[in-house]
């Protein structure tokens, strides 16, 4: 098991994102049940839509 921030795993996987989310997203902590080394690309996918749909939640509509 490990921990890391969005941020680790954008860098990683879609580095082009990065510029695009916000602090908080990127400051998100992700329990990896394998670790970095086992994080597939899809998988990564996956996470960072879902951390960036959970931060919109809480965002106040304009």
């Amino acid at each position: 098991m490990e921990t890391v921030k969005l941020s680790r795993i954008v860098m990683k996987w879609t580095p082009e994102l990065y510029p695009s989310l916000k602090q908080a997203e990127l400051d998100s902590q992700i329990v990896l049940a394998n670790g970095m080394e086992a994080l597939e690309f899809n998988d990564a996918l996956e996470i960072i839509q879902y951390s960036i749909s959970e931060h919109q939640k809480d965002a106040p509509l304009h």
